[in-house]
């Protein structure tokens, strides 16, 4: 609260909040749409590796002709981080290298950073959040996205004493899912290859949010923030609705389907045989808590919360998220507050390579949302201990061996630069 009126008093001294944004895809144009009605916030320049593209989304979404102009367009991140005028900066370019390259150069300059990039948070981001507070700048989530709005939930739910059962956030799958390639991903979301085409829409990304790929990242990246753990075997996607969430995400050990408490998981909005989850929570964001007391768990039932059958966990629940359109709040509270929305404070989970089918020596990994790999999530000592591949080196790597189908691939397997800005990240957080 009161972000809109530090805004205004920034504003009424003369002092826009003046912020840099590198990537204009879905998520950065989002954002860019609701600038002109945040007065007191102002986008300095815009990073894209086209900007003709990058100045035909702002048109896109509503910017004026003049606003455009006053805008500095370029391809080059860095210079936009770099730009004096520039408090804060936006990495939205989807890209692990990029990404932290990026954040870097950001740092370097004195800027705060908020990462739309998980991809990137989740190789680096507790290397990344070090970094930033050793410069005397925030590094921040991003609000808007899953992982923000579920470590805001948790950070609720500490803060007014309760336990955390288990967060996490809802999503369509089947466990056939994984095997999904872009070249049949249209047909789990109803369309024709054509009609994504013509829509703009990225088959690999997309189908990184089907495979189970980019929920292993989210998840990952929370339990970073929030001190949670990744479940042993990885997610399981229970098919589950906001009614019965405390009921399902519980430890088994009272009748639950977690390992204990303090976990992440992703619930389907898919029964296993297809059929649609009754009230399911495709769009939103959970978190399950659990009363320490008979009187708190009283005070559940009494308050309408939904709870389990013991009445001592309940759910919390927003059913829909807003991605770019809610970002300011992460630039505001950064700028502002010196705060962020969510951070990796240590590393408690990782999502590595798995292979989706038999893959040759010599093959070619085409990464996040690919034909060849697609992201578990793991514990971060598992991982460590097994020298994993992390899904955000698993693009454009070579494989020095064959590798069987359903395999987690392990940095070993591969052919790295070990000069890139995202391996040698890795490398540090290995050592650490």
């Amino acid at each position: 609260m009161n972000l809109h009126g530090k805004l205004a008093d920034r504003l009424a001294r003369g002092r826009p909040v003046r912020v840099a944004l590198i990537g204009a895809g879905k998520f950065g144009s989002m954002f860019l749409a609701q600038v002109p009605t945040i007065p007191g916030l102002e986008v300095a320049a815009i990073a894209d590796l086209d900007p003709d593209r990058a100045r035909a989304a702002c048109r896109a979404v509503g910017w004026t002709d003049d606003l455009v102009a006053a805008t500095a367009f370029t391809d080059d991140g860095a210079a936009a981080a770099a730009d004096p005028r520039v408090e804060l900066v936006i990495e939205a370019t989807g890209a692990p290298e990029a990404g932290i390259r990026h954040a870097r150069a950001a740092i370097a300059a004195g800027r705060h950073v908020v990462m739309v990039n998980v991809e990137a948070d989740v190789l680096a981001g507790p290397v990344l959040a070090a970094e930033a507070r050793a410069a005397g700048v925030v590094y921040s989530m991003a609000y808007g996205d899953q992982p923000a709005l579920v470590a805001e939930m948790v950070d609720w739910a500490r803060a007014a004493g309760f336990t955390v059962a288990a967060a996490g956030k809802g999503t369509k799958f089947l466990p056939a899912y994984h095997a999904v390639t872009p070249d049949d991903v249209w047909a789990h979301y109803g369309l024709t290859a054509d009609e994504a085409r013509a829509a703009g829409m990225n088959p690999q990304m997309f189908n990184s949010f089907l495979d189970g790929t980019k929920s292993a990242i989210e998840m990952a990246a929370i339990a970073n923030a929030c001190g949670l753990d990744v479940p042993e075997a990885g997610l399981s996607f229970p098919p589950c609705g906001v009614d019965d969430l405390a009921h399902v995400l519980r430890p088994r050990s009272v009748g639950g389907q977690l390992e204990r408490e303090g976990m992440v998981e992703v619930v389907s909005s898919l029964e296993r045989d297809g059929r649609p989850v009754f009230r399911d929570l495709r769009w939103g964001v959970y978190v399950v808590l659990k009363a320490e007391t008979d009187y708190a768990a009283a005070c559940f039932r009494q308050y309408g919360l939904p709870v389990d059958a013991t009445g001592r966990y309940a759910a919390m629940y927003k059913p829909f998220h807003l991605i770019g359109m809610e970002l300011s709040i992460s630039v505001l509270s950064a700028a502002l507050r010196g705060e962020p929305t969510g951070q990796a404070r240590e590393w408690r989970g990782d999502a590595v390579a798995v292979a989706k089918r038999d893959l040759a020596e010599g093959e070619m990994l085409d990464g996040e949302g690919g034909h060849t790999v697609w992201g578990r999530a793991m514990p971060a000592a598992a991982s460590k201990a097994a020298q994993a591949l992390p899904i955000g080196l698993a693009h454009r790597a070579p494989l020095r061996r064959a590798i069987p189908a359903g395999t987690v691939l392990t940095l070993a397997d591969v052919r790295l630069d070990e000069t890139a800005e995202g391996v040698r990240a890795r490398r540090a957080m290995l050592a650490g």
